[in-house]
């Protein structure tokens, strides 16, 4: 573990691996702006039909992460890294190229499907290298570059649109696959420790998905994560059509994504400087508890019917804040006990969470009317359950905070998962 820290350097592991998980953000807020050119060029006869070109996205991005992890706690992180971001930026190309609609929706799948390996390797990769409040810091970085992606990637869609047809964004998201792979090959150690190797024996990953999905942290941080996800889903895959038909303003999504995305990666810096002396439980438990209450607040102000398009921003804007509060430290508390499993445990969380929140995404966005109210009334829903499942879930340490290491017993440090 130090040896890779010292090869890479801590700032360039955290810069590179934040720019592989905005290969995701990019893949998907790039291509809001160009829902209707799509739906229009590929003959596209229901409006609500071009979400799937987000939602397809993120069940591909949940179907193979079972895959990824077990290849990579055998093989190690860098070589599996290497083969999914390869695939990913080939993907890109099929959906540049694809003529039909059916098809850019296969194509975006399986980008999906080879980009999940970031997802599971970013995560395990964090947990090999870093522990507690430090990989709860980490994970904020990582997640923050993650959200200023959709600051800048509607935008730069856009900027594409204006001297180039929608096909050119995925010419852009098969290069930036490419600068990846080049990047994390050439400077990108192993964390792989050898003694954490597995093998890909059915019964040996049937344990560690059991380990993963039997112990109650894991499970409860998960679903919660899930819930949270479909939040965000829904949000992603709905905003177009809010900001183009509910408030009339179609021009100004770039502005209303930027309005909302800003003050999340904010959010996301602050976390990491704020977990560490506050604690995961603190930080992450007051952000799902905030997440319930200011989705449910917009929900009401929605239903009074004078919202208008910058109390809309303001709030959304409030509430995503509370999710970069909650996200990155619900996954780390999920992973908290998991590391001599941790590309196994980062797949089935990830399945867990990406392909439900994928769904009640998709749920709450096929449910659009016309008006944002199935949205804010999902939002607010799926907050709510998830504070519920953190409270079930460790209600004696909510809002519990930093517990210091030499507090904490050697044998009680990290239960080992039983597999």
């Amino acid at each position: 573990m130090t040896s890779a820290r010292k090869a890479l350097g801590p700032k360039e592991t955290v810069a590179m691996l934040a720019a592989l998980m905005a290969l995701n953000s990019f893949a998907i807020d790039a291509m809001i702006p160009a829902l209707p050119e799509i739906g229009q060029q590929l003959h596209v006869a229901n409006a609500n039909d071009t979400q799937l070109v987000v939602v397809a996205y993120f069940l591909g991005f949940g179907s193979t992460q079972l895959i990824w992890g077990p290849l990579a706690d055998r093989f190690g992180r860098r070589p599996i890294l290497g083969a999914g971001v390869t695939l990913y930026a080939s993907f890109a190309l099929v959906c540049a190229m694809a003529a039909t609609f059916p098809l850019l929706i296969a194509a975006r799948v399986l980008q999906g499907a080879s980009a999940a390996v970031t997802r599971v390797l970013v995560v395990a990769m964090v947990r090999d290298l870093f522990e507690g409040e430090e990989m709860a810091r980490v994970m904020s970085l990582t997640f923050m570059v993650f959200m200023v992606m959709p600051v800048l990637a509607p935008s730069i869609g856009q900027g594409i649109l204006l001297i180039a047809p929608w096909r050119a964004i995925f010419i852009v998201l098969a290069g930036y696959g490419l600068l990846m792979l080049c990047w994390s090959m050439l400077r990108l150690p192993e964390t792989l420790r050898d003694e954490h190797r597995r093998t890909l024996k059915w019964r040996d990953i049937a344990g560690a998905t059991w380990a993963t999905l039997k112990e109650p942290q894991s499970r409860g941080y998960t679903l919660a994560l899930t819930l949270a996800s479909g939040c965000l889903v829904a949000y992603i895959s709905s905003i177009q059509q809010i900001v183009a038909q509910a408030f009339d303003r179609p021009a100004a999504i770039g502005l209303v994504f930027a309005g909302i995305a800003a003050p999340m990666a904010l959010a996301s810096w602050t976390n990491s400087r704020v977990v560490g002396r506050y604690g995961l439980r603190r930080v992450g438990h007051s952000g799902i508890a905030g997440f319930a209450c200011v989705t449910l607040v917009h929900a009401f102000v929605g239903w009074s019917g004078f919202e208008s398009l910058i109390q809309f921003v303001v709030l959304q804007g409030s509430a995503m804040v509370c999710f970069a509060f909650c996200s990155a430290n619900l996954s780390t508390l999920a992973m908290e006990h998991m590391s001599r499993i941790a590309g196994t445990a980062s797949s089935v969380q990830g399945v867990v969470a990406t392909i439900g929140g994928g769904l009640i995404g998709l749920a709450i966005g096929q449910a659009f009317d016309g008006t944002a109210q199935p949205f804010l009334w999902g939002m607010a829903g799926c907050a709510g359950a998830a504070f519920i499942i953190v409270l079930l879930t460790e209600p004696k340490r909510l809002f519990s905070g930093p517990i210091r290491r030499e507090e904490i017993p050697p044998e009680a440090a990290e239960p080992p998962p039983e597999i």
